[in-house]
């Protein structure tokens, strides 16, 4: 089967500029006079491509650029330079026909109307995006029926949960049948089971209705959970483009084990703990410890914690994404 790009990067650029300003009142007068300008290079020569029905993840720090060239393929801002394709269109030329194929979910910035139940928001886009009335009724059934959100949908926005929010955002967003969705931390808040039923609806659409997915998360569950193929940027540079696989053999080698004390722990001897592990942090009632996952099964070393300790609770995480990152820069 031949793989169709749907998005094409090549050497994008975003700058902007901004004054440097000083603290204290003088600098403050100095700056009515004369402004010292820096360039602010957020999105820093880049290229990559995406294929049609891929779940692409793309992630990095805060301030890392991602954001910035979400905007730019969904047409919001414009490039410093560079050239960028989506389905065949220039984002920021023609953007009335442009935006009838894409979706976006900014997971901090929503688009229901907050007094309105969320099924008002739904044929709001109906007209928006002129879509057939059978269009429109099969979608929606299929997507609140996929959700569970039959009764959900008919009460004001301002009573249901983040979760519920979440769901309703993915939904309008999805309505008129986009080839491309565009998801901006779309489980930011979200508890552990909505955050799963987000990553279950995703890719149950993204198999029914081969749309492919662009999305920016923090968390590297959702990484894991969605993606095969991840980009990495950082202060503005690519610096990572391949497989999720690839990533986890070179990088990501850890795994953190926060564990909480049923009772209180004064000394913990070395010998209790399993080899190839260093504590991060420790008090009486609580301990964070850094396991290498090369020399150790995550599974044996659980075992024999829970053998030695007694445990209130017991929580298994990947490094933080800055830490990856930086093990990135170091390589």
């Amino acid at each position: 089967m031949q793989v169709v790009d749907i998005i094409k990067v090549r050497n994008l650029k975003k700058y902007f500029k901004t004054f440097r300003k000083d603290k204290g009142a003088l600098s403050s007068l100095k700056s009515l006079i004369y402004r010292d300008y820096v360039t602010v290079k957020a999105v820093d020569d880049i290229s990559f491509d995406v294929s049609k029905g891929e779940i692409r993840g793309f992630i990095g720090p805060n301030g890392a650029g991602k954001s910035t060239t979400i905007k730019i393929l969904s047409g919001i801002l414009y490039p410093s330079s560079g050239k960028v394709r989506v389905i065949d269109y220039q984002p920021w030329d023609d953007r009335k026909k442009y935006v009838k194929n894409i979706g976006v979910v900014f997971g901090q910035k929503q688009q229901l109307w907050l007094d309105l139940p969320p099924v008002d928001t739904f044929y709001l886009n109906k007209t928006i995006y002129d879509i057939p009335e059978k269009k429109f009724e099969k979608n929606l059934n299929y997507f609140v029926e996929l959700f569970e959100l039959e009764e959900i949908i008919h009460r004001p926005a301002r009573q249901l949960s983040l979760g519920e929010k979440m769901k309703c955002e993915l939904i309008s967003s999805l309505l008129h049948d986009p080839k491309i969705v565009f998801l901006d931390e779309p489980t930011i808040g979200l508890d552990l089971i909505s955050k799963e039923k987000i990553r279950d609806f995703i890719k149950k659409v993204n198999k029914d209705k081969n749309i492919t997915f662009l999305l920016t998360t923090h968390d590297i569950d959702d990484i894991e959970n969605l993606c095969k193929n991840i980009l990495i940027i950082n202060k503005g540079k690519l610096v990572y483009d391949g497989t999720i696989d690839e990533l986890k053999k070179d990088i990501i080698k850890t795994k953190i084990l926060d564990i909480k004390f049923l009772k209180k722990i004064k000394k913990i001897k070395k010998k209790d703990l399993p080899e190839n592990t260093q504590i991060v942090s420790q008090d009486e009632y609580e301990m964070k410890l850094k396991i290498d996952t090369k020399a150790n099964e995550v599974g044996d070393a659980t075992k024999k914690i829970l053998e030695k300790f007694p445990i209130r609770d017991l929580n298994i995480s990947n490094p933080q994404i800055e830490s990856i990152i930086k093990k990135i820069y170091e390589n």
